[in-house]
């Protein structure tokens, strides 16, 4: 029988629903390229110890080829057990990409693991009906609960349509959903979806649109449906970019959620949207089509001292020219969106 919200520990749904930073962990890798536990654990440690209030592991950050290598289930089990660490129930979302056979193998080992949900990537569903797409997440949703993904079609990602995220949304095990077309157009589909499946108050709203994360955490989306007059929010982030300077990241989503509770946004605030996509592009590497996306994020956590080095899986993957200076121009230009201090206080523990 599969797991559902109901199985989680008391307080989780709580947590997901009020809105937490979920930073999308990386891969540490000695230079040989196999797995460096130590330094797999040591980041989880970080990111908890940062405030996040959950992990997604086995996702694009993690290097999808961890499948391939025999990395999947240590990767996972390493998160899992930070997270045991700690008295305060991390939300742990797993990675689940491919055709249903392969999503729902790992959706059980990650039931087995102690995660509480899934990140349902459809991007091996291109081409493919809505119908075939409603019917894998189906499957999927029997096992474990559904963190839906709208990644963006320019890395891959599926179009999906307003009626998509309807049927998606009222599934009962969908928990939530990574919003991530990078398209306000996209964005507003999602939205509407949940509205009219009638699911606004069950399912929780992730922002992964990197360029504009602050501003997707203060809007009001202020919907109409049939004749119901809705505001909805975006309460959280699952993200990439969290991965890196995390527990600036966990004080920027927090100073938001309470902007929303008071309905008040201070303009230094929402300035932040700005700085934040411009910090987002240099470890993103916007300029180069996101080639050195995994790389720059490994850059900022070896300078940190979190990586030994930022080897990918893939030996291509790497930095692209001018990765590197961009990278130190952003952390020169907003000091106070790094947490360079808190890592070297803390770096020995989490080590150890």
């Amino acid at each position: 029988m599969g797991l559902t919200r109901g199985d989680w520990p008391a307080g989780l749904a709580a947590k997901l629903a009020e809105g937490c930073a979920i930073p999308a962990h990386p891969l540490a890798l000695t230079a040989q390229r196999t797995l460096d536990p130590k330094r797999q654990k040591a980041l989880s440690r970080y990111y908890l110890d940062a405030g996040a209030g959950g992990l997604a592991v086995g996702v694009h950050t993690t290097q999808f080829a961890i499948r391939d290598l025999g990395m999947y289930e240590p990767v996972l089990r390493i998160a899992a057990e930070a997270a045991a660490e700690r008295s305060d129930s991390p939300i742990l979302v797993a990675g689940a990409i491919g055709k249903t056979a392969q999503a729902v193998a790992e959706a059980k080992l990650a039931r087995a693991l102690g995660y509480h949900a899934v990140l349902l990537s459809l991007a091996a569903w291109k081409g493919a009906s809505e119908d075939e797409i409603i019917a894998h997440c189906e499957a999927v949703a029997a096992e474990m609960p559904l963190f839906g993904f709208y990644l963006q079609p320019a890395v891959g990602g599926v179009r999906l349509p307003v009626s998509f995220w309807r049927r998606f949304a009222a599934m009962p095990n969908v928990a939530a959903i990574k919003i991530a077309p990078f398209n306000r157009y996209a964005t507003l589909d999602v939205l509407r979806g949940v509205l009219e499946a009638g699911a606004e108050k069950r399912v929780a709203l992730y922002t992964g649109n990197d360029d504009h994360i602050v501003a997707d955490l203060l809007t009001p989306f202020r919907l109409t449906h049939e004749g119901r007059h809705v505001t909805m929010r975006i309460v959280g982030g699952l993200l990439g970019h969290w991965s890196v300077w995390t527990r600036s990241a966990v004080q920027i989503q927090a100073r938001c959620r309470d902007a929303a509770r008071e309905n008040h946004v201070p303009t230094d605030l929402l300035a932040l949207d700005a700085a934040v996509t411009e910090m987002n592009a240099a470890v993103f590497d916007v300029a180069n089509d996101f080639h050195g996306v995994i790389a720059g994020c490994h850059e900022v956590l070896r300078r940190q001292g979190l990586l030994e080095g930022i080897w990918c899986l893939d030996e291509h993957e790497a930095l692209s020219p001018d990765q590197a200076e961009l990278l130190t121009q952003v952390a020169e230009r907003y000091p106070l969106l790094t947490d360079d201090g808190f890592i070297r206080d803390n770096l020995h523990r989490w080590l150890s």
